[in-house]
């Protein structure tokens, strides 16, 4: 009877109540999470652990409820409901056989061993395809990322079967010949053929990838492993006791540990690749949509307007104050007034005539050599016509030259037209070599005395990139710009861009150095934020839009110091194709 006493306030204790993400079913989970609940309990004896297992769509609404203390989900839903709900990660599952806990999760996408008409993702256009569901990590997310990439979307399919949980039923339906392919979690084929539920020779995993310390088929990209998140309501001195025993958990039987959180931003740069769960709205084209998306820009600019307003009627008052005071003194002024008009008035129009001479010479800078040449076949026929030296084959090879060099003049006023006006963004496949050469001959045609351009082409022949050809050509004349600017006071004998075109990896990488001043590292970590500028007459928003075209077409833009030579590098990349495309 006196042991009754603590045995009662135990059970009186609130349980702790951990939900748990069940892809492989619930004897599965069961399986794997004991060890988990053990070691919790003996860690905290006052409390009762209570597991509870979920597909993702009633994990959801589990937390949406507050029905649990924790979630064990996979990064993909942990990324979503900590978006929606405030979920926040205490420690990060540590899983035998992956290089770490940042890189564990993958997609395999696999086929009969017998079909060797599919040995890439790209092949599956037109087949039939079978995966757990569209809010699937593992089982769907990852492997549509890498699909895109390959230039293939779901709609591609002949049909996309989602079948649920648990995923083995998707290695079922392959043998079967019920689908041609189907998209599993990486490392489940070899669990499978462990457990001798399958033989591993049975089957192929399409665009295999190579990753040191994994020894699972892969098709994709590595994500990371599964956290443990606490709920916005989760108390926290029980979070805190939680997460204490969890790092403290020795190694299970099946080599699972816990180790402090990951960083998950890969997994939010996959979604917003994918434009879903928190990035869903970047598909919108609402009012309330673009206001999420913008809605740095549009707060600065209502800064800077309610400013303007509280300047404005400031000034306003003091105007009004000071008129009475001002009244006796505009006699006197009047005469020195109308000479201070008259000088600027000058000055305007020096200033104007000056723009106007800038115009002109850029222009003729591009349309000289066309206008010569039509000039000169112009003056050659009408001393033909004057001497009676002229035959038809003669002035109908001059007028075909003639209109030829007019077409030219008109296609460089074209190309400059076409450059600055606004229009709908348009991606194509282009050599990106051409691309850089051509933003390289507009900079120098619309900048006179502009600097030498060295461009160092080391990308295999007939590299194509998809992109839209005048953006990535804004991005490039930007850059170029730039340097130019920070080489404006060297002698013009040393003035020289140096552009580097060369792939790493996944993507292909732009270079352009120049050999100015460079930056102080304190204005360096503030480069493309907007409105920052190191420019008097700067407006700060041409590095923070180039970032927004780059990152827009899945690349990165950033910029590197030299440390021992002058100048500064802005580095920019696009995706690269793959070459089994």
């Amino acid at each position: 009877m006196l042991a009754r006493p603590p045995a009662a306030h135990a059970q009186a204790a609130p349980p702790v109540r951990i939900g748990v993400l069940a892809f492989l079913g619930v004897e599965v989970a069961l399986s794997t999470w004991s060890p988990l609940v053990a070691h919790i309990e003996a860690s905290l004896p006052a409390r009762r652990v209570v597991l509870t297992y979920y597909d993702v769509a009633g994990l959801r609404q589990a937390v949406q409820q507050q029905a649990l203390d924790f979630v064990i989900t996979n990064s993909g839903q942990y990324a979503a409901l900590e978006s929606e709900f405030g979920v926040s990660r205490i420690a990060t599952l540590e899983s035998p056989g992956v290089p770490s806990p940042s890189q564990a999760i993958g997609s395999a996408v696999i086929v009969r061993a017998d079909r060797r008409d599919l040995n890439v993702l790209a092949d599956l256009k037109g087949e039939r395809v079978a995966a757990v569901g569209e809010d699937a990590f593992g089982g769907f997310q990852v492997a549509w990322r890498e699909f895109r990439r390959q230039g293939v979307e779901p709609g591609d399919f002949a049909r996309l079967d989602f079948v649920g949980f648990p995923m083995p039923r998707i290695v079922t339906a392959v043998a079967r010949g019920q689908v041609d392919a189907g998209i599993v979690r990486a490392c489940l084929l070899e669990d499978l053929a462990r457990d001798g539920a399958i033989r591993l020779a049975d089957f192929k995993v399409l665009s295999p990838r190579q990753v040191e310390g994994f020894a699972c088929g892969l098709s994709s990209d590595l994500y990371p492993d599964w956290p443990l998140a606490t709920l916005r309501h989760t108390d926290l001195h029980l979070a805190k006791a939680v997460a204490t025993a969890l790092l403290s958990m020795p190694v299970s039987p099946t080599g699972y540990a816990w180790t402090v959180p990951a960083d998950y931003q890969a997994v939010h740069e996959l979604f917003r690749d994918l434009q879903i769960g928190p990035y869903a709205y970047l598909r919108e084209t609402t009012l309330q949509a673009l206001a999420r998306r913008y809605w740095p820009f549009l707060l600065l600019f209502f800064a800077a307007l309610a400013g303007w307003i509280v300047h404005a009627v400031r000034v306003e008052q003091q105007v009004h104050a000071r008129t009475a005071a001002l009244r006796q003194a505009l006699a006197q002024r009047d005469a020195a007034e109308a000479g201070m008009r008259a000088h600027q008035e000058q000055f305007d129009h020096l200033s104007r005539l000056s723009i106007l001479g800038e115009l002109s010479g850029t222009l003729a800078h591009e349309l000289n050599q066309p206008l010569a040449a039509i000039a000169n076949y112009a003056q050659s026929l009408v001393r033909r016509l004057d001497s009676g030296r002229y035959t038809p084959a003669i002035l109908a090879e001059a007028s075909r030259e003639i209109a030829a060099q007019a077409a030219r003049a008109g296609g460089i006023v074209h190309r400059i037209r076409a450059f600055a006006r606004k229009r709908a963004a348009v991606r194509e496949r282009r050599p990106l070599a051409e691309l850089v050469r051509e933003a390289a001959a507009l900079f120098g045609g619309m900048l006179p005395g502009a600097p030498r351009i060295d461009i160092a082409d080391r990308l295999p022949p007939g590299t194509l990139v998809e992109a839209d050809t005048l953006q990535v050509e804004q991005v490039l004349l930007n850059l170029l710009k730039n340097a130019a600017d920070a080489m404006q006071d060297l002698p013009p004998a040393e003035r020289a861009i140096d552009v580097t075109l060369e792939q790493a990896g996944h993507h292909y990488r732009i270079a352009i150095r120049d050999q100015g001043v460079g930056l102080a590292p304190a204005s360096t970590q503030h480069l493309f934020e907007p409105f920052f500028t190191t420019k008097p007459d700067g407006m700060g928003l041409g590095l923070s839009i180039c970032k927004t075209i780059v990152e827009a077409h899945g690349g990165r833009l950033w910029a590197e110091a030299h440390a021992d030579a002058p100048g500064m590098t802005f580095i920019f990349t696009l995706p690269a194709d793959d070459p089994t495309t």
